[in-house]
């Protein structure tokens, strides 16, 4: 392996050939399927500096990637972007599948959880200079509000629909 340049966050690396991406110090990611008890569906909405444009995603965030947070569960880092993102408290979560969402460029591995006890406790919005809004999206209407955003110049992150299917 070498190492091509590297910043605050990540790392251009070259091995056998091939250039890739790493999260230095991050274990893993996870992105949240969370319903609340009147059925609709947590979507988050931010700005996203690489596409210059607003996206429309699962609550998620990285894995042990701040100090003191080595060898942090999936489970926990879960409950606390949920709760950061959206103020969204969970009791229990249920793994659905991980899976590499971009193996051509990043060895990053994003594990999908089910969010079960859904209970808000405050409105969210993030940490830091994070601009968060959250969505409660009515199940049976999901699909027609992701059309109507992204007829809107919203880019939507392809997790919430393979969300929608295990949620079928």
């Amino acid at each position: 392996m070498r190492v091509l340049g590297q910043g605050r966050f990540l790392r251009l690396i070259e091995r056998n050939g091939w250039e890739m991406v790493e999260r230095p110090g991050v274990e893993a990611v996870v992105a949240v399927v969370a319903c609340t008890p009147d059925d609709e569906l947590v979507l988050v909405e931010q700005y996203r500096e690489p596409l210059a444009a607003r996206v429309i995603e699962l609550p998620a965030g990285l894995v042990g990637d701040d100090p003191g947070q080595d060898g942090e569960s999936l489970e926990t880092a879960a409950r606390r972007e949920l709760l950061e993102e959206t103020g969204f408290y969970a009791e229990r979560f249920e793994r659905l599948t991980s899976g590499p969402p971009s193996a051509g460029q990043s060895s990053e591995i994003v594990t999908l959880l089910k969010a079960d006890g859904v209970v808000r406790t405050h409105s969210g919005g993030g940490v830091g200079n994070e601009a968060i809004e959250t969505h409660l999206v009515p199940r049976s209407s999901v699909e027609r509000w992701l059309e109507v955003r992204r007829r809107g110049g919203r880019w939507i992150d392809p997790k919430i629909w393979m969300a929608l299917y295990f949620l079928r």
